[in-house]
Parts: structure tokens; sequence; C-alpha cells
């Protein structure tokens, strides 16, 4: 595993919004996230969340009508929380060189989970529409960062990520859904709709970083082979509640007021500090 971003790379993340790391797990490496991953998505089975409650598919779906539900979930399969549930997932996702370079990269003081997600795009599998991720989280940063990690080789032909390059810097939070529509956010960010994303093929092993106001989507999979996909998000440390449920349980959810801070252990776990505890 690659420990510590280079100055290009910090360079290129900080101006494009995005940087591909191919390399970033040794072959071995790969092999131990392939068998973790596929281990705690079979475990999980069909339960999206690491919480089980009556509330708990109604999270995902409360803006989505029946029609577009079907859609969303011809994207990939979702398995959020893999850490809460798995204690390998947990192990690799709290790794300190794993964490170090994201943080780095990120170059903020500290980093909490705010979720990982498994991410399987089935075969035929319907593209992933353009979107920014922090408008869909319970907090605002312009510094949150998400790792993705390549499990199959991510091409053209299975549904590869796209960028456009330098979107984060206009550090908006308007969104739209992942729906049929693939260039919805652009009838919203009209000015943004004239520069071409950049495909970022990556083969197995490889990772990609970006902001999470950085504009992306991913082509649908056109081969009849599944392409597997382990992420996380990251919130910077210090980041307060802004009102929205996402990912949080109801009981957490229910305890907050808008403007507390969000630091359970628990549900966000500080994973990276730039300064070691303890020095």
């Amino acid at each position: 595993m690659i420990a510590h971003p280079t100055e290009d790379q910090r360079r290129q993340y900080n101006d494009q919004g995005f940087l591909v790391v191919e390399g970033f797990l040794s072959p071995a490496e790969l092999e131990t996230w392939r068998q973790a991953v596929d281990h705690a998505v079979q475990q999980r089975g069909a339960q999206r969340f690491s919480f089980v409650s009556e509330e708990s598919e109604a999270i995902a779906s409360a803006t989505k009508s029946t029609e577009e539900q079907a859609y969303y979930e011809k994207i990939f399969t979702q398995r959020v929380n893999l850490w809460q549930t798995d204690a390998r997932m947990k192990e690799l996702l709290f790794d300190r060189t794993f964490t170090n370079f994201t943080g780095q990269l990120a170059n903020v003081e500290g980093l909490r989970i705010w979720h990982d997600q498994a991410l399987i795009k089935p075969p035929f599998g319907n593209f992933t529409a353009y979107h920014l991720d922090v408008p869909y989280w319970s907090f605002r940063s312009s510094d949150a960062i998400t790792i993705w990690l390549a499990l199959d080789d991510a091409t053209l032909a299975n549904g590869c990520l796209y960028y456009v390059p330098g979107s984060h810097k206009a550090k908006k939070y308007d969104n739209v859904g992942i729906g049929r529509d693939l260039g919805a956010l652009f009838d919203v960010y009209t000015d943004w709709s004239s520069i071409p994303a950049v495909a970022c093929p990556v083969p197995a092993g490889g990772a990609l970083f970006h902001n999470g106001l950085t504009f992306h989507g991913a082509g649908a999979n056109m081969t009849p082979v599944s392409r597997r996909a382990m992420t996380c998000a990251y919130m910077p440390d210090g980041c307060t509640f802004n009102g929205q449920q996402n990912v949080l349980p109801p009981a957490y959810f229910d305890s907050l007021e808008v403007g507390d801070l969000l630091d359970n252990e628990d549900q966000n776990p500080l994973v990276y500090s730039r300064v070691p505890v303890g020095a």
C-alpha cells in the first residue's frame, strides 16, 4: 500500500478535485480486500444499512418514486458501513497507512469515517448520473474526501468513474437525485455544462480519490460481469449536524440538534489525525 501522497499528487488533487493512483494496493493486499468485502457483503445479506429498523430502507428511498427506486437498484448493489458489522472490514478501514494517505491528501487536521460503501455494479447495470456527495450528507464541508478502491478492473466498458475537473471549486451544495437523467446536475450548474468530464479507468488495486463537492458519475456496465468497488467517505473532524439524516441511525438522528458536533465514536470514529494522539 502506498503510504504518502507525493507533492505532485497533492497539487493535482487540489487543482482537479480528484486523483487516480494506480497500484495503490499490492496484489496481496488486493486479494485481502476482495475476500474481506465479499465476505462482509455476503454476511450482510439484503440489509443495506448496518442497523436494523423499519425505517432503514425508508431512509434510502424516501425521496424516490417506485420507478426511480427500481432504476437506482440497477445502478449498483450498495452495502453501507460494513466496518460496523464485520471485524475484518473495520481492521482494514482503520489501518493507519490507509487513512494517513487520505488525510494527507485532504490536508485536514483530522478525518472521521462518514460511511463506507461496497458498490457492486451488476451485469448490464445502469449508469450513475452526475452528482455531488456532500449535499446528501448530514454536514457541510468543502474538505470532505472519498476513496474509491477498484476491486476489479474499472473500464470504459463496465462503468468507470468520470470527473468534471475543478468543479469542487464551485463550493456549492445544490444537488440532484441519482436517477435516469444522466446530466440533470448540469441543469443546476449551467456554467459547468461545457466542461468535458475526464474518464478514469483504473486497474484492480488502484484507487480514486475525490473531493465531496467534485461533480462525478459513472458509465453503465455494458458487460455480463459485475464490477466491484469498495469506497469510504470521510468527514473532516469538527463538522456539525445540518439536520439531514442520510445514514444516521434513527435513535442517534433523533438525539441531534442542528449545530451539534458530529463526534460520536460509535458512528463516526476518528481514523486520522495530523498530530498523532499523545504526540
